[in-house]
């Protein structure tokens, strides 16, 4: 800003003024000095809302820098309680209780389902290991009422559930070995070591030449050790099963556990087994883990068989089991039973019943096997 003075002090020749100017003089002698206040506000409203506005692109080095318009995020509100403090951390404290409550609680339960399962495989492991100690030491007697009792034992699991239904089929011979053995290895594959056994007619008993006698060493071509040891059936406890048990309703299957619809898929196996309390029981077949003798645990069964199924609409069924074999009358046993539940058989496709092609051993055989 320039400012324009006149001087006093010169003649109006030298200025180059005339009279007339001086009239329009500015008198300083009264004036006083003036105040002035510089107010300044900082904003960057205008330069931010110019940036986003203008999309300004700058060029760094060759390269274009795009500015990105930021994101302004609301502030967080704060809601204050109209109660004191000390309650609000009494309260979180028990929240805190009441979860830690439930959590254990939860824990507690989860672990009691699991010992009785554990407890449930201890008993049945002892019990058919329950051997006298010739069946680890050879050089310690035995007297023969131990061996008809450790007899009885073996018998008993494979003939469970016969009170109850004594047409119900029990396991086919060459299986009974299966049920018996605590690991369960397949009954086909021992019925293969068992003939070399019975054939070397030794004093040992089955197992005991087959794990630590005389037969450890055996390796039949057609049956390795190394599928006699992994081809191990699994025996399904009281709590397990229950996943596997199927009701009717309106006439279709149902998962009991979690109430869907029995759905077998496509290019798989899946098997059923009718228990002698008349409980079904249904499941996908995996060869060498999971088949009939599973679901019971090797009890006995008023029916087995095949199925399928799509929605809960059986659709077709087959009496075979190589475990059981089961009977025309056993078969006509599981008919009725879905009668009885208002199964529409009209479309259902049903199989003939084959004629078993191996006999059931006896207990003097049994006898031999085990003691």
């Amino acid at each position: 800003m320039t400012l324009r003075t006149n001087s006093f002090k010169q003649t109006d020749s030298e200025t180059g003024f005339d009279l007339k100017s001086s009239k329009n003089s500015i008198n300083l002698k009264n004036c006083e000095p003036m105040k002035v206040m510089l107010e300044t506000t900082l904003s960057f409203k205008n330069r931010v809302q110019g940036i986003i506005n203008s999309g300004l692109n700058k060029e760094v080095d060759g390269s274009i820098d795009k500015s990105v318009p930021s994101i302004l995020l609301p502030e967080p509100a704060i809601v204050f309680s109209p109660r004191p403090v000390s309650e609000l951390d009494a309260a979180v404290v028990t929240l805190q209780k009441v979860y830690k409550g439930y959590r254990t609680r939860r824990n507690l339960a989860d672990c009691a389902v699991v010992v009785e399962e554990l407890w449930w495989k201890a008993l049945d492991f002892a019990a058919l290991r329950q051997s006298s100690v010739s069946f680890f030491s050879v050089e310690k007697h035995e007297t023969a009422g131990s061996r008809w009792a450790r007899a009885r034992t073996r018998a008993a699991k494979v003939g469970k559930g016969l009170s109850k239904d004594e047409k119900a089929k029990k396991l086919a011979r060459q299986h009974w070995l299966e049920a018996i053995d605590p690991r369960h290895r397949h009954g086909n594959n021992l019925d293969l070591y068992f003939d070399i056994w019975f054939d070397s007619e030794s004093t040992q008993p089955f197992f005991y030449w087959l794990d630590v006698g005389d037969g450890k060493e055996v390796n039949l071509e057609s049956c390795p050790r190394v599928d006699l040891q992994r081809q191990c059936i699994k025996y399904l406890g009281p709590k397990e099963r229950e996943a596997y048990e199927v009701i009717v309703e309106n006439g279709k299957l149902v998962s009991k556990q979690t109430g869907l619809f029995i759905e077998t898929t496509e290019g798989s196996n899946w098997v059923f087994v009718l228990s002698t309390s008349r409980t079904l029981y249904v499941g996908q077949k995996k060869k060498g883990v999971f088949q009939h003798s599973s679901f019971l645990s090797g009890g006995a069964t008023t029916a087995a068989g095949r199925l399928v199924a799509h929605a809960g609409i059986l659709e077709a069924i087959w009496p075979y089991s190589g475990h059981y074999q089961p009977t025309e009358e056993n078969f006509q046993e599981f008919i009725s039973f879905l009668q009885e539940h208002n199964v529409d058989l009209t479309n259902v496709l049903i199989g003939v019943c084959k004629k078993p092609a191996d006999p059931e051993v006896d207990v003097l055989n049994l006898y031999s096997v085990v003691c």
